[in-house]
């Protein structure tokens, strides 16, 4: 009996930036993009939900011990806001609470915004990931249990209406991480009188990575081989707000070996990129003793064996 031959993985290196179809979940939109790349390892760096379109970074290989730091980058959204209409997700793939009739002006809208704008509190939803003893708050949701939880603060940096026709408003929304933009939406629903569910989310922008420099997944499977790999971009990218440090040969080399070493370039405390010549050796950290010791280092063999 023949067996068939199992397709080595390759070891792919850096960060796609996936334009993320709807009706998709994010894991399914990364496993389909790691068969494209045939590659050994790859991460996303925060989800978006099924519903929701745009920018999702993924990470391959080395690329996947950077994937935190985006984390906590501020996003950017477009958003559809249906009013007069709740549902128990707070968007449109949930079950219709309440309907109610809707009677609100622009300058209506315009002063709701204004409310929601700048830090806020906001009570997470039972349809979410966050956890309460081990299990996401969404499981319980769908045993009709509710669950208190408690506000957390958020920041919402600009809020600006686009357009409103129809009982749909659109905004774009420019916040901190941790922002719910469901929960964003029931909220302008509850000032409004009216009630509100989000309609429609597209994600633009994730600390200085941009929707326009995405890829759709359908144009990622007519690429060749090659092209693909070439869409790939450097995984140091995902920290391009932090300052950058070169090292000389030699303190490349023990700060590779993990080592703590003194630079003469003078600088605040905290997170660095750090480089020899060209080359990304990873994140490391400056002391108040001036010295700077590595957190996470790329590993240059698996670079190599590409």
């Amino acid at each position: 009996m023949i067996q068939a031959t199992k397709k080595l993985r390759r070891r792919v290196n850096g960060v796609l930036l996936l334009d993320k179809p709807g009706g998709m979940t994010s894991n399914a939109a990364l496993q389909k993009a790691r068969w494209l790349f045939n590659a050994v390892k790859a991460g996303h760096t925060g989800t978006l939900d099924p519903m929701a379109t745009g920018l999702l970074p993924l990470c391959f290989g080395e690329a996947t011990k950077f994937a935190a730091g985006l984390l906590g980058a501020d996003k950017c959204y477009e958003a559809s806001i249906g009013l007069g209409v709740r549902t128990d997700t707070g968007d449109a793939e949930g079950a219709v609470l309440e309907r109610r009739p809707v009677a609100v002006t622009a300058e209506d809208i315009a002063a709701a915004l204004v409310r929601y704008t700048g830090d806020i509190l906001q009570v997470p939803p039972m349809y979410s990931a966050l956890k309460r003893d081990g299990k996401p708050l969404y499981e319980y949701a769908r045993q009709g249990l509710e669950l208190e939880r408690q506000a957390r603060p958020v920041t919402i940096h600009s809020l600006t209406l686009v357009d409103y026709a129809d009982d749909v408003v659109r905004v774009v929304v420019d916040c901190s991480k941790g922002t719910y933009i469901r929960t964003l939406a029931e909220d302008i629903g509850t000032a409004l009188g009216c009630g509100a569910h989000l309609t429609a989310l597209r994600r633009t922008r994730i600390g200085r990575l941009h929707l326009t420099d995405a890829i759709t997944l359908e144009a990622l499977q007519t690429y060749s081989p090659e092209a693909r790999d070439a869409a790939l971009r450097p995984m140091d990218g995902l920290m391009s707000e932090l300052p950058q440090l070169s090292l000389d040969t030699e303190s490349a080399r023990r700060f590779g070996q993990g080592q703590a070493v003194a630079v003469a370039e003078e600088g605040t405390e905290g997170p660095l990129r750090v480089y020899v010549g060209t080359r990304f050796l990873g994140l490391g950290r400056r002391g108040a003793d001036g010295r700077v010791a590595p957190e996470r280092l790329v590993v240059s063999e698996a670079l190599n064996d590409e």
